[in-house]
Order: structure tokens, then C-alpha cells, then sequence
């Protein structure tokens, strides 16, 4: 039998050591979102205006018919709008959500979405997460969504009234 140098040994010892445990992984660190910015308030006017609003109005489900909306401000000062409108027979609904960022004297901005579901067509869906600008113009006494044709090329006229 051959004798094997010691160097040769521990050099295969080395080979089938198990391996060094491996470090544990670093600790998650949980995530906060953080909070929207308190809503930039331009207009006092138009601030009360939009918290006390008359409502909503898509014109594919009615105009003498009003959704409701509410406005709602959290401690941070941020105001959140939520509201929507359903067609008399069931089918056809509009809504709209989230947070208004911004409001001017003759406009606001909501960070959310719009949906728009069976109107004027059933089977017709449209949803988009954005930030919507409604506006007032030619002394109207709503706000309407400025994006006429967002989804599938027909006109929506969404109001939110004062």
C-alpha cells in the first residue's frame, strides 16, 4: 500500500469537508407607504364646493338622475372622493375613487379611478388608475372629466355638480 504525503491528505480532506454554513439572510425590513400629501387647496370656494357637491352624472345612464359622491378629509388633511351612479334598470354604472390631490378655482385633481361598466352597451368595461383632471368651464355649474375618449373612442361626459 502506498503511503500518501500528509500535504495530499489534508488537500482531499479539504475536498469533501462539508460545506461552511451558510450566513442567515438579512432581515426584511418591513415597507411603510407613505401617506399622500394633505391635498393642495387653492380655492377656498371651490373646496367647499366640492365637499358639499350635488352629485354626479354620467350621460349614457341619465342626467336628471344623480349619482351620489362623497368627499371625506382624513387627519393629514388629505381628502378622499368616492362616487358613483347606476342606471334605473341595473345595467349601466359609472364610478369614480381615490384621492384629490389638488383643487383650483375652476378645477381638481384625483389621483384614482374612473370605471365605467354595461354603458351605453352591455359588456362595455372601462377602468383607469391615474390622475384625472375635472374641470369647470363656459361658468357650467359642475366639474367634468377633461378625457373625453379614454376607452374605446366614445365620448363619456362624467360630471360631479355644485
Amino acid at each position: 500500500m502506498k503511503h500518501i504525503a500528509l500535504p495530499a491528505l489534508l488537500a482531499l480532506a479539504a475536498c469533501t469537508a462539508a460545506p461552511p454554513p451558510e450566513a442567515a439572510p438579512p432581515p426584511v425590513e418591513e415597507i411603510t407607504p407613505e401617506p399622500p400629501a394633505a391635498t393642495r387647496i387653492l380655492s377656498q370656494d371651490a373646496a367647499h364646493r366640492l365637499r358639499n357637491n350635488g352629485g354626479m352624472t354620467l350621460q349614457w345612464i341619465a342626467w336628471d338622475r344623480r349619482g351620489d359622491v362623497e368627499v371625506t378629509v382624513d387627519a393629514n388633511g388629505v381628502w378622499h372622493l368616492s362616487g358613483s351612479q347606476s342606471a334605473q334598470d341595473g345595467s349601466g354604472r359609472v364610478s369614480v375613487e381615490g384621492v384629490v390631490t389638488e383643487i383650483g378655482a375652476d378645477y381638481s385633481l384625483l389621483d384614482g379611478r374612473v370605471t365605467i361598466t354595461d354603458t351605453p352597451d352591455a359588456g362595455r368595461r372601462c377602468t383607469a388608475d391615474k390622475v384625472w383632471r375635472f374641470g369647470v368651464t363656459q361658468g357650467r355649474q359642475y366639474w367634468r372629466l377633461r378625457e373625453f375618449e379614454w376607452c374605446d373612442d366614445l365620448t363619456d361626459y362624467v360630471d360631479i355638480y355644485f
